[in-house]
């Protein structure tokens, strides 16, 4: 099962301008790291092998000014973070529960210092407390240079205190039903789910009474568990 899930746009490797974008991801991180905060800090300790010392210092810096909720002017580590996505090519990394075991899969043949930025950004998007709980953790990642691997998770949670095998066995639909209010046990159709989702979406919105400083995250959490429940098939 698919618990947490990051697309990451970046340029083809001829592309003369090298170019980032994001998308907000399947990434639950609540509590935190979530599925999502180990997604997310996978992706970085997989790839960070790639970088050498100058490198690898400068991404540092980037986590910090990131962390601290800095705005962090263009281009950063040979990179230009942008918005729009035409023309440019796409990696999808997905963390999957399996047998009360977590693994995560690594897009095929993805560069990889997009893949780290894309992480970090969207880290830096997320309210302040958990943007600095899972820069801890990525700051951690950074540090990995054993390169991709069944060991990178395993190692992660223990830098982290994370009880991997009791995160592995959460019952992500579980979460889902609780985010949305419903019963554990009870049958929705995807068409209740798809109603259920559009009044939880606009009472979180701060144009109809929604905390500005917490309206991302619970549309980043509505859209997680949506997109549980109806792979689900609920």
């Amino acid at each position: 099962m698919i618990v947490a899930e990051f697309e990451v746009w970046h340029s083809r490797p001829v592309a003369p301008t090298r170019r980032v974008a994001i998308s907000g991801g399947h990434l639950p991180v609540d509590p935190t790291p979530g599925y999502g905060g180990l997604l997310l800090a996978g992706i970085v300790a997989s790839y960070v092998e790639c970088l050498d010392d100058d490198l690898r210092d400068d991404l540092y810096s980037l986590i910090t000014e990131l962390e601290n909720g800095h705005r962090v002017p263009q281009p950063v580590l040979r990179h230009r973070l942008q918005v729009d996505r035409v023309g440019l090519s796409s990696s999808t990394h997905r963390l999957r529960a399996t047998d009360d075991q977590l693994v995560l899969e690594l897009a095929k043949a993805a560069p990889p210092m997009p893949q780290i930025l894309a992480c970090v950004y969207r880290i830096g998007q997320m309210q302040t407390e958990i943007r600095r709980s899972l820069m801890t953790i990525v700051r951690s990642a950074a540090a990995w240079s054993g390169g991709p691997g069944p060991e990178v998770l395993p190692w992660l949670a223990g830098a982290a205190a994370i009880d991997l095998p009791r995160l592995a066995s959460v019952d992500p639909q579980a979460w889902a039903m609780d985010v949305f209010g419903l019963e554990p046990e009870g049958q929705v159709s995807k068409r209740s789910i798809q109603r259920r989702f559009r009044t939880l979406l606009r009472e979180a919105h701060p144009d109809h009474g929604g905390k500005h400083d917490t309206a991302a995250e619970a549309i980043d959490r509505l859209n997680a568990a949506r997109t549980i429940l109806l792979a689900e098939g609920a």
